[in-house]
């Protein structure tokens, strides 16, 4: 989505194959049935600012008028409306005073003078320069743009969103070229210049319908020329360079799209759009729609191995959630529109099989290797399994307290319990798999479940609602078993370990061994970090701070605390091979380990007391042992 004279994509013509699923239903409290008209113009995006016009058809009398603020995907009030200006009211050309809402910051209440029909509001969003955060953070570069319309947005209060009919068009800079998941009015025009003009959709399909542009752009066809329900990549960069990915690179994202609809069997979206930004100028995440999803990874994330490897699974991920989240979606992250708090507590099946499910297919898919998949549920088990914070927070409060966990800090992250429903889910959810698979003989699987949950046949985007019972009752369906018990003891109790029994009765177990391997090393380029959590207890991020020190380890007995800066090891500045190097020379207690680091405004010598030399986990396989992680990773497409 994107452009001021429109240089089309390759392949974007497409867009107009099929149209959208439009939610528009009457508006009671808008005085007409008119459409809320939206008007953006990103021609400045390059110096973070947006600018925004909306027409909202209204009654005389008393309005009000809201911003989004809990944002679906993001399971938080982070709808960025510290980052709304200049903003103005008028109706017939005649200013209105407005008022904010003392009690809720999103909402604005204004007085519709007699005689007017509808309400004109100019307001301008400055995006964030940060690029940490959701899309609250930096959204924009001297060279491409995501736009969110929930930044640019505001609705009368009272209708529900999928009430709310919404015209959008949008004015991008010269030469800038665009993908999205909303159908330009009339197709695909050559039109040189102007605003793009999009089909009247509600208010949930507007909000769930991003636009990525640029002008280093390319958009990759997915799926075969006669699929009627196409797959789309759009990718923005920085750079002609960073577009250039190898040709196995997108077949892999091509199988990707053949792998998912094989695992699910059916596709409730009638095109899917991966929205992919490449660049170290925006926010890095990834984050699910219905018929897209909006994807930031670093600027070489497609060129450079270690950086492809590190995000191989984000784009899996986040088109699982089409089928794990859009489709099917707990009843407590379902809400009228954008005002009322959510329920998260069942982030463990939106977030954690959808985790799993991202794994299994960015292998299956090629995206991974399969030693790759393997080195991950190494990391993951061993990081769960070094958390003191499991002795006092079980699973499900990190579900439940998602939206304040998300902006927490990383330091101390081993004692908190940050949003460990997303690994342990990927565990958990293998555990289960291997269940099934072992108690039907392996003539089922976990690929049941979600042919059966969220399968059927095609179909245009719904939201079908579910709760834990209805993931139990659908589980005993594909294989009987306490499914309740199951999942009380591994999400609702404390549990002192991460939860293995997926990895074991997968033919495998988790160990340690003095070499790093090749998915941690790549991590720790990607990062500029240093990892030596399994052996000293700490990890150092690229300015030499101490990221986090894990409890009971033998950083924390020597009082190495989160924060501090090491400056040097053994008398050397500190660099990750003179950290490695002494961590070898000090095997058996051959060489002490004295680390110098900064604390504030002061110094000192930390004796970290450690003689197990280096330590990182893998996975190795059980003699005897069915290798069932290598079955779940087959791949499926065309097999079935």
């Amino acid at each position: 989505m994107m452009k001021h004279p429109r240089c089309r994509a390759v392949g974007f013509p497409l867009l107009a194959i099929l149209g959208l699923l439009v939610l528009v239903g009457s508006a009671p409290t808008l005085g007409a049935t008119a459409p809320i008209v939206l008007s953006v113009d990103v021609s400045e995006a390059p110096r973070h600012l947006f600018h925004a016009r909306i027409t909202i058809p209204a009654q005389p009398g008393p309005l009000t008028l809201v911003y989004p603020k809990w944002m679906p995907g993001e399971h938080a009030p982070t709808g960025p409306v510290v980052d709304i200006v200049g903003l103005r009211l008028t109706a017939g050309g005649k200013p209105l005073a407005w008022r904010r809402d003392p009690a809720d910051m999103f909402l604005y209440n204004v007085e519709v003078p007699v005689g007017a029909t509808a309400v004109e509001v100019a307001l301008d969003f400055v995006t964030p320069s940060a690029t940490k955060g959701f899309s609250d953070g930096a959204s924009a570069s001297s060279n491409l743009v995501v736009l969110s319309w929930n930044q640019v947005l505001l609705y009368p209060a009272g209708p529900k969103a999928d009430e709310i009919p919404l015209r959008a068009e949008l004015l991008l800079p010269d030469g800038w070229s665009y993908g999205t998941s909303l159908i330009e009015e009339g197709g695909p025009s050559a039109a040189a210049a102007g605003p793009v003009h999009f089909k009247q959709v509600s208010l949930t399909t507007l909000v769930d319908s991003p636009v990525l542009a640029g002008v280093f752009f390319r958009t990759v066809p997915l799926s075969p020329a006669d699929d009627e329900r196409p797959a789309f990549l759009h990718l923005a960069a920085e750079s002609e360079a960073a577009l250039q990915a190898k040709p196995e690179v997108i077949d892999h994202y091509k199988r990707l799209v053949a792998e998912a609809a094989a695992l699910f069997g059916a596709r409730h979206y009638d095109q899917y759009h991966f929205l992919l930004t490449l660049s170290d100028r925006v926010a890095h995440f990834g984050l699910e729609h219905h018929q897209s999803s909006d994807n930031r990874i670093p600027e070489r994330g497609l060129t450079d191995d270690d950086e492809r490897v590190v995000h191989a699974d984000l784009l899996a991920h986040e088109m699982v959630h089409s089928w794990n989240a859009k489709y099917r979606r707990p009843a407590g992250l379902i809400t009228a529109d954008y005002r009322q708090p959510i329920d998260s507590s069942m982030l463990w099946v939106y977030e954690g099989l959808t985790n799993y499910l991202g794994n299994i297919l960015a292998a299956r898919s090629g995206l991974w290797t399969p030693e790759q998949f393997r080195d991950f549920l190494a990391w993951a088990a061993a990081t769960l399994d070094e958390r003191p914070g499991r002795e006092w927070r079980p699973l499900v409060d990190t579900a439940s307290a998602a939206q304040i966990l998300y902006g927490s800090a990383d330091a101390w992250d081993s004692l908190r319990r940050s949003v460990d429903f997303y690994d342990e889910g990927t565990l958990i959810w293998l555990e289960a798999d291997t269940v099934i698979r072992k108690a039907t003989a392996g003539k089922r699987s976990l690929d049941d479940f979600c042919r059966l949950f969220h399968g059927g046949a095609d179909s245009s985007p719904e939201v079908r609602s579910y709760t834990a019972d209805d993931v139990y009752a659908a589980l005993d369906q594909v294989a009987p078993y306490d499914w309740k018990e199951f999942f009380d003891e591994r999400v609702q109790r404390i549990r002192p370990r991460a939860p293995l029994g997926g990895i074991e009765a997968g033919g495998w177990r988790l160990d340690y061994g003095p070499d790093k391997t090749p998915l941690q090393k790549s991590h720790e380029s990607v990062d500029d970090s240093t990892d030596v959590r399994f052996s000293l207890g700490f990890a150092v991020d690229e300015d030499t701070s101490l990221i986090d020190v894990i409890g009971g380890s033998a950083a924390a007995r020597a009082g190495l605390a989160p924060g501090m800066t090491i400056v040097a090891v053994n008398g050397r500045r500190f660099s990750r091979e003179v950290l490695e190097d002494a961590l070898r020379l000090g095997k058996d207690g051959k060489a002490p380990i004295e680390i110098l680091a900064e604390n504030g405004d002061f110094f000192r010598t930390y004796r970290v007391e450690y003689a197990g030399g280096p330590r990182s986990p893998r996975l190795e396989r059980v003699t005897g042992e069915a290798d069932i992680l290598t079955e779940i990773i087959t791949p499926r497409a065309g097999t079935r």
